[in-house]
């Protein structure tokens, strides 16, 4: 387990989307999840996401992963980036957990990274939250202020900016975490052969929203209302501010009926950019089998990435679940909440949450579909 050592409240009123913040020591005596070794195995993997970044004069190159070997990059002046490692590497989850003050809905996946003296990414902006804990070694970073930034060679879709000037400039060592929101360009510099990670949360664009919200009245042949007005202009030629404000209104009516946004909200916020390890058994689970395996003591638990996500004041008891809807309406609200909350159910709280027989059903569904998977009560019991 990882303890993070943060006044979590006053992170959370003082610097969250606002400043970043250094914590040194954030994680005391920490233990990398994941060796160097380890993390070059996922990267050879072809549905795993990673890349290397390689230092050049004032430049750098990506290469795409997968990858079959290293040696042709030499022993410095790169760096091996590997996404979604909590997906496929159960013994990193915990540092996940320790970051759960914040929403699921927001968590975006935890990215682990080799890199050699001299190796880094370049400065850049990110569009998302970061935190930055320092593994094995050192790396210095440098972080700038939220000021409008020059996009490197002046190419508007690149993701480098250039120089900045810091306000922060710091080493992080082991159990270190830097935090950088949105907006603020930052550069790390390898100092010894290091390992870090970094945990990502983003929200949704405006883009992403509409593209959604048009999907889900396409699919549903929803959203047919047309604007109507009070008053027509003298003029022909001319579109009035009244009924320019009318006609954006029938947007902005939509985003007030629930009925038009929770699915769409929910489908949206439960899905993962990266694919996940599915679970999946040789053979389908009854009822029968699950009730056996939790009277021997198995618990059950998701696999690494996966959203569980439930919406206030819904107006239909239901889950959201890596982009499905699966309603439980006669499941208890109690009930509900506590399935989107744990990541893991010993084995008594899998045998009392299957009591209600929706639950069982459902739990059933996402075990054989692999969202879910028969674990051991120790490992559950263990966990907060």
């Amino acid at each position: 387990m990882y303890t993070l050592n943060l006044d979590i409240a006053q992170f959370l009123s003082e610097y969250w989307q606002k400043k970043p913040l250094l914590i040194k020591n954030a994680f005391p005596q920490f233990e990398d999840p994941i060796s160097a070794d380890e993390l070059a195995g996922l990267a050879c993997e072809e549905e795993i996401s990673s890349r290397i970044v390689v230092t050049k004069d004032d430049n750098w190159e990506v290469v795409q992963g997968p990858f079959e070997d290293y040696d042709n990059y030499g022993e410095t002046h790169w760096q091996l980036l590997v996404q979604a490692v909590n997906h496929w590497y159960p013994d990193s989850q915990p540092l996940v957990e320790a970051l759960r003050f914040l929403p699921d809905w927001r968590f975006d996946d935890l990215m682990a990274s080799f890199a050699t003296p001299s190796g880094g990414v370049g400065p850049h902006v990110d569009n998302y939250d970061v935190f930055i804990i320092q593994g094995e070694g050192q790396r210095r970073w440098t972080v700038g202020d939220n000021t409008p930034q020059q996009r490197r060679g002046g190419n508007p879709n690149s993701p480098l900016v250039e120089d900045f000037t810091p306000i922060i400039d710091v080493v992080l060592e082991k159990g270190d975490m830097l935090y950088i929101p949105p907006g603020f360009p930052h550069c790390g510099e390898t100092l010894t052969v290091a390992m870090s990670y970094s945990i990502g949360f983003r929200a949704p664009s405006q883009q992403e929203l509409v593209s959604e919200v048009a999907d889900y009245l396409l699919d549903n042949n929803l959203g047919q209302q047309r604007f109507t007005s009070q008053t027509e202009p003298s003029s022909a030629g001319i579109v009035s501010q009244d009924h320019q404000v009318g006609i954006m209104s029938l947007l902005s009516e939509l985003s007030q009926d629930p009925n038009s946004y929770q699915i769409v909200l929910g489908k949206l916020l439960s899905q993962n950019r990266f694919e996940l390890d599915l679970c999946e058994g040789e053979e389908a689970y009854c009822i029968e089998d699950l009730q056996d395996a939790f009277a021997q003591g198995a618990g059950v638990s998701r696999i690494g990435g996966l959203k569980v996500l439930r919406l206030e004041n819904d107006s239909v008891p239901r889950l959201f679940i890596n982009g499905e809807v699966y309603e439980l309406l006669n499941t208890p609200a109690d009930i509900i909440t506590l399935l989107s909350d744990k990541v893991s159910l010993n084995a008594d709280e899998a045998t009392e949450l299957c009591q209600h027989e929706e639950v069982q059903t459902l739990l059933l569904k996402l075990i054989n579909q692999g969202f879910y998977y028969l674990s051991d009560s120790d490992l559950n019991d263990s966990e907060e």
